[in-house]
């Protein structure tokens, strides 16, 4: 792992390099958490197949952490990329345009649909429901369909036009009355997309670039992938592993008229900007794309499905965290492709992964980096220097490996491969020579752990409940 505390300047790519550190908190010391972070994904990304994996944390303003491990294309070994497509995270740019035409007071939230698109026919079946306003598409719960009347997450991923949408909306009628159930849907928000047209008198991209983009500076997200840096910068997209173990290549796709709600591409460090902006805007009376007050309200649940399973702001998702405080954010799932970015307001941390691979579920990358952060202590200033123990020793035929690595002054373990790694750290106490003790949870010492040296005075086993486990050369 290499260490920085100045910006990336460099082209942040898949490839097997070390993650960057970028600053730390004033009370805590994260090294020794990145350090567990990058071994944790480095096993990961092998064992769970993904062909390529990054991720980044932020804290307020600044980029804590980012790594990146696998290759963007495996097919022909080529120099690895660091756009992916981020699919439904592009609705929340999609949002920020409506609400910046709602900041400007063209746009209201309980406007119907028919206000701004005269073609839009869609047939309202349920006679007693209310309108179709801004609002309902933004929360998901316009009772729209889930998708326009086209098979565009199946056979070749053709995605209709505009016009192509436009054209089927006699063939769709609504799901549920509108304001009643939640049901997500990718029509509502390219509708949303058409209205920023309309509304704006811009092409939808344009308009994007023009007043969220740039003004953020965020030069490597596009609202539709970037054709000439397919498999370049733009890493290629792999399905869900098949019967035989492995992955299928995908080609490029192009989300056309519902790009508005799955058409963009993006990078960690960009979704990491864009946190921060959401960060920045929330502690600040100044207007910065948006006013301050409306991305509270957009933050804020809009929408309770009667279950109360799910709570929606506009355009965010917004559920209680695993701390118990407000979370927002979206995940996105195309053709290839995971990716999620989710903010913990009160402590103004966030969390983005992506990964060029279709079956798996970024946030459990997320949540294993928020579980191992989690557990970082302030820094102990006699912390014991014990870079002898650190590294990973074989556990077969059980698992893989178990990792040790230094936390303030303590031994921590890891299994390797785990799916929760904050639920399986396991820390130690030294007590003499190469002898620790298990930090029991009430704090009290358990088994003893001990490492043995080979002649040369090398750390090359360790003993515990009288087994024996060697150190991987690899490590």
């Amino acid at each position: 792992m290499k260490s920085t505390k100045i910006l990336l300047a460099v082209i942040f790519s898949f490839l097997l390099t070390a993650p960057f550190t970028y600053s730390q908190d004033n009370e805590k010391n994260y090294s020794e958490a990145y350090t567990l972070i990058d071994k944790w994904l480095e096993t990961q990304q092998a064992f769970d197949k993904l062909p390529g994996i990054s991720a980044a944390v932020v804290k307020d303003q600044e980029i804590l952490w980012s790594g990146a491990y696998g290759m963007a294309n495996e097919t022909d070994q080529t120099e690895t990329s660091t756009l992916c497509s981020i699919c439904s995270i592009s609705k929340l740019f999609t949002a920020v345009a409506v609400m910046q035409l709602y900041d400007q007071g063209k746009v209201r939230l309980d406007d119907t649909v028919e206000k701004f698109l005269p073609n839009y026919n869609v047939a309202q079946q349920f006679p007693a429901s209310g309108p179709i306003t801004v609002r309902s598409l933004l929360s998901h719960s316009s009772g729209l369909p889930r998708e326009a009347a086209y098979p565009y997450w199946t056979g070749d991923f053709y995605f209709p036009t505009r016009q192509e949408i436009e054209g089927r909306f006699q063939n769709q009628q609504t799901l549920y009355p509108a304001s009643t159930y939640y049901q997500y849907s990718n029509l509502a928000l390219s509708l949303l997309g058409e209205i920023v047209e309309e509304v704006s008198g811009m092409e939808y991209g344009a308009y994007v670039k023009q007043n969220i983009l740039d003004p953020l500076g965020l030069n490597n997200t596009y609202p539709e992938l970037p054709k000439d840096q397919f498999g370049k910068q733009l890493a290629v997209g792999q399905t869900a592993i098949q019967s035989d173990g492995n992955r299928l290549v995908l080609p490029l796709f192009q989300a056309q008229g519902i790009a508005p709600a799955a058409g963009y591409a993006s990078n960690v460090l960009d979704l990491a900007k864009f946190a921060q902006w959401q960060f920045r805007l929330r502690d600040t009376t100044i207007t910065e794309i948006l006013k301050p007050a409306t991305l509270k309200l957009m933050q804020q649940v809009h929408f309770t499905d009667p279950g109360w399973n799910v709570t929606r702001g506009l355009g965010f998702g917004v559920w209680k965290g695993p701390n118990g405080t407000t979370w927002v954010g979206h995940g996105g799932s195309c053709p290839g492709y995971r990716s999620t970015l989710q903010l913990d307001l009160k402590n103004k941390f966030a969390y983005t992964a992506m990964i060029n691979a279709s079956g798996t579920n970024p946030g459990k990358y997320t949540r294993g980096i928020y579980q191992i952060l989690t557990k970082t202590e302030k820094p102990k200033e006699d912390a014991k220097d014990l870079s002898d123990y650190v590294g990973s020793y074989s556990n077969n035929p059980w698992w893989y490996a178990t990792y040790f690595g230094s936390w303030n002054g303590k031994l921590v373990s890891l299994s390797l491969p785990v799916d929760r790694p904050g639920d399986d750290m396991t820390f130690f106490k030294h007590i003499e020579g190469d002898v620790f003790r298990r930090v029991r949870d009430d704090g009290e010492l358990g088994e003893e752990l001990e490492f043995i040296r080979d002649v040369e005075g090398k750390v090359v086993t360790y003993k515990i409940h009288d087994n024996y486990y060697n150190r991987l050369k690899k490590y």
